[in-house]
């Protein structure tokens, strides 16, 4: 703890000077350069009222995390600071950092000066457009037509493979299709392509960016569009096949992020806010979540962390994404990082949907632990080149336009997002078939269901923190009666109220391994558990492909999942030395509440683009 240092006070000219200039910077309103600022209190009639006393004024409520938005000069945030109660969150920008496989690599922020306007087009898009897709047709398993290799095949011969990795074609065949679930999408918008047959199933939108509440009028950047048709595109082939995961579910399109891909924290927090609100008038039981920050805080204290742990409290199912930034561990990212919700990595199956024995690890795919110590992802899916609807005037396919097919309005891309949205879908077949379940029983019978890799030896070819239980298994899921098997531990009404927060089982050696911790029993606490998987040199072997297998029996259980408490003298610092032995090599920017952020602080992103696998 730093030493108060107290000075005589001197009165002069000048110090009278620099009062009349805080004095004045007190009195005058807001302007338009000045930061915005998420205003946290014991509930948003608090935060409105002092936010009003120190002469400023209220944008948005955000009643989801107790709070308020509001642009603040450097006073008022200075006498907001210092109120009894009162927390100040920096609206951090989000940005979209873009690597198109070695094309071109841009970074945009909310008012972008670095692409090239001249390679986009970004009006705006109806929802329901007149230009349609091609009506496509089914492909037999001989084709050579496969996604990510068959972009420039006639639509009228595509196919599209993911349903059938994670099973979704057989619970399609058996009615189970997402019929009257919800899947809120929180993204950059939808343009709606004919075929994909979303009509009546789309059940309300919103557009919440720039403090908006208006309806979604179509999605320029294109990624919203991309993933939406991945969860619940309604596209169906000649041979009576569908192309979508969950291809007669509900939706819900709340837009977050512009025409480029960049947002704000208040617009991601409004979004969330407006679902929650909504979720018994829509039967919203989903919500997908493709996008990503550095965390910068404990996840307890991150503004959209909050959001997001109210909504799973509130009984909708959270699907987040890893992140884009593997193999390296420790780099998964916010939201991802919340220990309730589902966090999914990414797998190829290297171009060989119907080979099973040489899908691997996709290399972009993010790994854990978590700062808190959590293993993650919980579970991996089909993330490499996905096939997906796409308008051909968005910002994406102007962008790589290589990867827009030329006969129809579908678009290949890779990443955890696509991954997230496959695992969206899958839920949704889920709590068709089971509509009591609650997000904690969906995500222990996804981690009960789901198939690891296995090396030739029958040992996991990867640790939990790079794949988690494995490879979503549609089937498998929905047949299980699995329960308790996930969040043991957690108790997220205490996490929300500020009571009770809590930490993983997951530690580093000196020798920089990571390891699972015994988190039972006085002498054993905190050491090492020996089985299988649960030690990872982070190491990442390119390229190799492996079985991802039905049978493996995990040992001692989902130990790997549990949770314990975290003591009230926990002390956070820059050597991350942690209580009850955390200590990690790596180290992060931390969020700093008073208006600042460290100088190496990465924006929060869409999840970045990456070359596909």
């Amino acid at each position: 703890m730093r030493k108060r240092s107290f000075l005589p006070m001197a009165i002069s000219l000048t110090a009278l000077s620099v009062a009349a200039t805080l004095a004045a910077a007190a009195t005058r309103p807001a302007l338009d350069t000045d930061p915005r600022f998420l205003v946290q209190a014991a509930n948003t009639t608090i935060a409105r009222r002092d936010v009003a006393h120190v002469g400023a004024r209220v944008e948005r409520d955000l009643g989801i995390i107790n709070a308020v938005a509001a642009q603040l000069n450097s006073r008022q945030a200075a006498r907001l600071r210092a109120m009894p109660g009162i927390r100040l969150f920096p609206d951090r920008s989000l940005a979209t950092t873009s690597l198109l496989g070695g094309l071109l690599n841009t970074t945009t922020s909310v008012v972008s000066d670095t692409v090239d306007t001249a390679l986009v087009t970004t009006s705006k898009v109806p929802v329901v457009s007149g230009v349609t897709a091609a009506v496509v047709s089914g492909t037999s398993n001989g084709t050579a037509t496969q996604d990510g290799t068959g972009v420039n095949t006639p639509a009228l011969l595509y196919q599209t493979n993911y349903p059938m990795l994670v099973g979704a074609d057989t619970m399609q065949q058996a009615g189970i299709t997402g019929n009257g679930v919800t899947i809120a999408m929180l993204d950059t918008g939808l343009w709606q392509d004919l075929s994909q047959n979303y009509g009546t199933r789309i059940l309300a939108t919103i557009d919440v960016t720039n403090g908006g509440s208006g309806p979604v009028t179509g999605d320029p950047y294109g990624h919203g569009t991309h993933i939406t048709s991945i969860a619940a595109g309604g596209a169906i082939n000649l041979s009576g096949n569908y192309l979508g995961i969950a291809p007669q579910a509900n939706l819900v399109i709340v837009r977050a992020f512009n025409g480029e891909g960049a947002g704000r924290y208040t617009d991601v927090v409004a979004g969330l806010n407006w679902i929650v609100a909504n979720r018994k008038k829509y039967n919203i039981r989903v919500v997908n979540l493709s996008f990503g920050a550095t965390p910068e805080s404990n996840y307890w204290d991150d503004p959209v962390n909050q959001a997001v742990m109210a909504a799973w409290q509130a009984g909708i199912v959270v699907v987040a994404a890893a992140g884009n930034s593997g193999p390296s561990p420790m780099t998964i990212g916010v939201p991802g990082n919340v220990p309730y919700v589902i966090t999914v990595g990414a797998l190829t199956d290297n171009y060989t949907p119907y080979n099973p024995n040489d899908d691997w690890l996709a290399s972009f795919s993010s790994t854990g632990p978590t700062y808190e110590g959590f293993v993650k992802p919980e579970m991996v899916a089909p993330g490499g080149h996905m096939v997906g609807s796409m308008n051909s005037n968005s910002y994406l396919a102007n962008i790589d336009p290589g990867s827009m097919a030329p006969t129809a309005q579908m678009f290949t891309m890779s990443g955890t997002s696509q991954a997230t949205a496959v695992t969206s879908g899958v839920v949704a077949l889920m709590l068709q078939s089971h509509p009591t379940l609650t997000p904690d029983e969906v995500k222990c019978r996804l981690l009960a269901s789901a198939r690891p890799a296995v090396s030739s030896s029958g040992t996991l070819a990867y640790s939990v923190f790079q794949q988690g239980a494995g490879l979503i298994n549609a089937v498998s899921a929905i047949n299980s009666s699995a329960t308790g098997c996930a969040n043991k531990g957690l108790n997220v009404s205490a996490d929300l109220a500020g009571t009770e927060h809590f930490g993983g089982p997951a530690n580093q050696n000196a020798s920089g391994s990571y390891y699972i911790m015994n988190l039972t029993g006085s002498a054993t606490w905190g050491t090492p558990q020996p089985s299988d998987g649960y030690t990872w040199s982070s190491a990442y072997t390119s390229g190799q492909g492996y079985s991802w297998s039905e049978g493996y029996a995990w040992a001692p259980g989902y130990s790997w999942t549990q949770a314990y408490t975290w003591s009230d003298g926990y002390a956070w610092s820059k050597g991350y030395a942690w209580f009850k032995g955390y200590a990690w090599s790596k180290s992060v920017p931390w969020w700093n509440t008073s208006g600042t952020q460290a100088a190496t602080t990465q924006p929060a992103s869409i999840e970045d683009w990456v070359p596909n696998e």
